[in-house]
């Protein structure tokens, strides 16, 4: 799960790692602002990403990996935990991970003023095409 959300974010314009918390806590800023945290918590692989707060609930319902942000705001961050392989019920497969990736990235551009923006947040990634 953390390699898949590293090579996802890397790939996006103007994305830079910092690890502000230690070495063990990669934090991924898009013009300085954050949109993801990786690290290992207990062992457990986990990210921290920006969503939506209505999506955020609608996620933490459905999903036992998903959860309110671990150390963050609890209404605008969740945190992704594990591998996503659980035996069960609705997992997390890499499409969602994917998804939520790039939710999270445009999320935080969007808060930018648009000559700041690296992309147009509304169809960055296939975003739009409903």
């Amino acid at each position: 799960m953390l390699r898949l959300a590293h090579e996802q974010a890397m790939q996006y314009p103007s994305v830079e790692i910092d690890y502000p918390f230690g070495p063990d806590n990669a934090v991924y800023k898009v013009r300085g602002k954050m949109f993801m945290m990786a690290y290992e918590l207990r062992g457990v692989p986990s990210l921290n990403l920006k969503i939506d707060p209505l999506d955020g609930e609608v996620l933490t319902d459905a999903y036992a990996e998903i959860s309110p942000g671990y150390h963050m705001n609890k209404k605008h961050w969740i945190t992704v935990a594990g591998e996503g392989d659980s035996a069960g019920g609705d997992r997390l497969d890499a499409e969602l991970l994917h998804d939520l990736v790039l939710e999270s990235y445009c999320l935080v551009v969007t808060k930018m003023s648009k000559r700041d923006r690296p992309v147009d947040p509304d169809v960055f990634g296939g975003r739009g095409d409903d």
